[in-house]
């Protein structure tokens, strides 16, 4: 029997995928690496029987990088990154060991159909997929077709057995327009955001930001945002006169009227037609006009529509909106999520989909009304050619979903609702006066059916007083006349909706990229979301794009990252070469990149006025090893220490806090040590600033703290304090934290693993021998007199943490709380005193033995 291999881009996918087309039939089983299941069952397949594996994987599975040494900024041109600097794909996560699992569920089999998300994302993907198992699959006999590609654009039985039975092959173009628009992000990217980061937070101490980060999309968006801020400071107030009518008929409330002239900017002038009003006291109807409008139904669907709604009515981002959005989907309440198309296809099931709203006691009287009078026939969009519109594929609650999936999935239902819904219809009327010489009217609507606006109320025609019947030649008397002065007010700052809106018309971005872009410069401080979701760009923001006008306006303008979709658009369709498409953008972003180093003076110029020198920043907090004068303290991010004497600067582990550590200084280089922490809860170790910033081991990386330093003699060093090997994690080891008492405690040097122990001890200390059992460094403990937990009220034992009875009940386990969830105190790897590990851990009886267990 032949075997087929199935390969989906999420876990959740492949099961929802497997059950439908097993029919439920399948037996599930573990990956050997443990994120991904592998559904196995027997069906039909190109008319033969065949056994089915369908697996997934979580994403993609390589990401595009520099070679190793092209990542070191300090001794890499970012000039080369351009063209001489080679780049690979790896794993994007190791951890997952992702190719090695696809080949062994690949080896022997004889065909693969791809089920990964039907857009250009997706379909790189795909050949990620094959490049990994073609060399451990079956060879195919003669030029039999072995490799399929499924297109699909919903989790429901008919679209996933459309798909079985549809099968095509997987798109070459569309994955090389992937390629292109990854390989030109990380060089261009790369290249001024290195060169820009390392000359900027060189001089300045008050950026208050980590990576002063470029993006060809990126940093256009950040342009729309301060334009928008540019046009608020430059705005002057004009002030301006208007006149306000108000007439009655008999015991009617009084008409506010609108003026015909509607504003004058000269308040003689205003004054003059006020007097030629109030010549009289009647007010005559001119005509009165009724027109039927209607209020257009929406049109279907799509993905900035979608996030657009969800920034501007739902209060969500348009991160967020995508990540909600992609799991409704893979869980089949919702089509695929990343569409640009707006209208349905003419097989399109409208009347099924809107069926299954019908028990909904929501709009379950709306939809019943629209089944037994018959569906309105929807707008006519655009077809980009990609998904059908964003659409519910079944029904669903608010307990099944959580708060904002049921946000999310109301809004997505209530708009397909309403698109195969009739317009809403009023009457609008219109009443003109003539007061002395002078027009005004005023006009009101009336409902007359609501339409759409049934199952979305929120652009329903607001309920207006109703205007007083009256006909042409009728007289109103005049309640008064008068001139009001007003003034013209600024624009506000750009909302998350209208950014969205000028990135689609500008071409910056795709529907899947867009809310990366404007999460991005969140993330970067170039602006920060307030209010009503509005983005006001933050001084380095304001100061960068200022900078990039100055130098380049290219390079903050819309217009060249647009040309560039296109052409990356291009090559999707085969109309355009990669490498050439490659090769012609960065020879002009290599061009832009050189003017942009020989003009840094002109952006610098700004970045003067609006940041403090380093040698002005921060405050005295310890000793040089060089010139023995203070060093600065810059708590703004990065976090660093810089010596203006010697003109150095020196790296500090980031998230946390720097302390003084009792003015001890390192034996190799004289720095007065610090001691870093992330609060009472988490974990804190010392550090030479000269040795994190310059390891002095081979063994030892950039960054890290007396805890990783393999000194010999040194008192503060992992030799000195290392304990033992850490209970959860690869390749770390407990150290003790001298500054812990009398809380006293051990945290390894890599995760957050925190061990708590001999609380209201005196003196912790490691002993020079080790444990026979686990060979964890043995620890010296000195108890107080009035709390120690030892017999016959003995206050000193040296014994193992791990394995002495007596120490049994005084170590507890814990995870030490992080100031920010990605930080890690450096890795290191090699032999270390404390380190050995033996066999396979056994399950734990107690607490006491679950940390015992991984050292015996």
């Amino acid at each position: 029997m032949r075997t087929v291999l199935m390969v989906a881009e999420k876990p959740s996918l492949a099961q929802s995928i497997a059950k439908i087309l097993s029919k439920g039939s399948c037996s599930s089983r573990k990956g050997l690496n443990g994120a991904c299941s592998v559904h196995d069952y027997t069906g039909s397949f190109q008319g033969q029987q065949v056994r089915f594996k369908m697996t997934s994987v979580c994403g993609h599975i390589l990401s595009l990088d520099f070679i190793g040494k092209y990542n070191n900024w300090d001794k890499v041109d970012p000039a080369e990154l351009f063209s001489q600097a080679p780049t690979e794909k790896r794993e994007a996560n190791p951890k997952l060991n992702m190719v090695k699992f696809l080949q062994v569920e690949a080896k022997g089999c004889d065909y693969v159909v791809l089920w990964l998300d039907c857009d250009k994302e997706g379909e790189n993907i795909c050949f990620e997929v094959l490049d990994a198992i073609e060399p451990v699959m079956n060879k195919p006999y003669g030029r039999e077709q072995t490799v399929y590609r499924a297109k699909f654009s919903s989790i429901t039985d008919t679209d996933i057995w459309k798909a079985m039975n549809q099968l095509g092959e997987p798109n070459r173009n569309e994955a090389l327009a992937v390629d292109a628009r990854q390989e030109l992000d990380l060089r261009i990217g790369c290249a001024f955001t290195r060169f820009q980061t390392k000359y900027f937070q060189g001089k300045y101490g008050n950026l208050d930001s980590s990576l002063i980060s470029f993006g060809p999309c990126q940093t256009p968006t950040l342009g729309f945002c301060v334009e928008r801020h540019d046009k608020i400071q430059s705005f002057k107030p004009e002030t301006y006169w208007v006149i306000q009518a108000k007439v009655f008929k008999g015991r009617d409330s009084p008409l506010t009227l609108d003026w015909d002239r509607v504003r004058v900017f000269d308040r003689e002038v205003g004054q003059m037609f006020v007097n030629l009003a109030k010549t009289s006291r009647d007010a005559r109807v001119e005509s009165v006009s009724k027109k039927e409008k209607a209020k257009q139904r929406p049109q279907a669907l799509n993905t900035v529509e979608m996030l657009r709604v969800a920034s501007s009515s739902l209060g969500m981002g348009p991160q967020h909106t995508m990540q909600i959005a992609e799991r409704l989907y893979t869980q089949g309440y919702i089509s695929y999520p990343r569409t640009e198309t707006t209208h349905y296809p003419e097989a399109f099931d409208l009347k099924g989909t809107l069926h299954q709203q019908a028990n909904n006691p929501m709009w379950a009287q709306e939809v019943k009304a629209l089944l037994a009078a018959g569906l309105n026939r929807p707008r006519k969009g655009s077809d980009a050619g990609d998904h059908p519109p964003i659409t519910p594929m079944r029904a669903a609650s608010e307990a099944e979903l959580g708060s904002d999936g049921w946000r999310l999935y109301e809004y997505i239902t209530r708009h397909f609702i309403a698109t195969v819904s009739e317009d809403c219809k009023y009457l609008q009327t219109t009443i003109d006066f003539t007061i002395g010489t002078e027009g005004f009217s005023c006009s009101g609507k009336t409902l007359i059916s609501p339409g759409y606006t049934a199952v979305m109320p929120w652009q329903g025609i607001p309920l207006e007083e109703a205007l007083p019947a009256c006909e042409r030649g009728d007289v109103f008397t005049v309640d008064e006349i008068k001139l009001l002065e007003k003034q013209t007010s600024a624009p506000d700052y750009l909302t998350e909706a209208e950014l969205i809106t000028l990135m689609e018309k500008h071409g910056i971005g795709t529907d899947a990229s867009i809310p990366v872009h404007i999460n991005n410069i969140c993330q970067r401080n170039y602006v920060t979301v307030e209010n009503g979701r509005k983005l006001k760009p933050t001084n380095l923001g304001i100061v960068l794009v200022h900078g990039y006008y100055k130098t380049d306006a290219e390079l903050v303008l819309p217009t060249i990252r647009s040309a560039v979709e296109k052409q990356l658009t291009l090559i999707a369709v085969g109309k355009a070469d990669y490498r050439q498409v490659l090769q012609h953008t960065l020879d002009i972003f290599k061009r832009k990149f050189h003017y942009f180093v020989d003009s840094i003076g002109s952006m610098d110029e700004l970045m003067e006025v609006s940041f403090s020198p380093l040698a002005d920043s921060g405050k005295p907090l310890s000793r040089c090893g060089k010139c023995h004068r203070f060093m600065k303290y810059i708590q703004a991010k990065p976090s660093r220490l810089h010596c203006s004497h010697c003109d150095e600067t020196y790296s500090v582990p980031q998230n946390g806090v720097i302390k003084l550590y009792k003015e001890l200084r390192c034996p190799l280089d004289d720095f007065e040590l610090v001691l870093w922490t992330s609060g009472s809860r988490g974990k804190s170790y010392p550090l030479c600033p000269y040795c994190s910033s310059n390891p002095p081991f081979r063994d030892m990386k950039k960054g890290v703290g007396c805890n990783e330093c393999t000194h010999p003699s040194c008192q503060h060093s992992l030799v000195s304090l290392g304990i033992g090997q850490c209970v959860e994690c690869e390749g770390g080891v407990l150290v003790l934290d001298p500054t812990s008492a009398p809380k006293w405690r051990m945290a390894c040097n890599r995760c957050n693993v925190l061990v708590h122990f001999f609380e209201h001890a005196h003196r912790v200390q490691v002993a020079a021998e080790s444990c026979d059992a686990c060979e964890a460094s043995l620890v010296a403990v000195d108890f107080n007199k009035t709390r120690t937990p030892l017999p016959a009220g003995d206050t000193q034992h040296t014994g193992c943490v791990f394995c002495d009875p007596l120490f049994q009940d005084l170590v507890e386990l814990k995870h030490a709380a992080m100031r920010h969830p990605s930080h890690r105190g450096g890795a290191r790897r090699g032999r270390g005193r404390g380190r050995g590990r033996r066999g396979n851990p056994k399950k734990p009886k107690d607490k006491m033995a679950a940390l015992a267990a991984y050292f015996v």
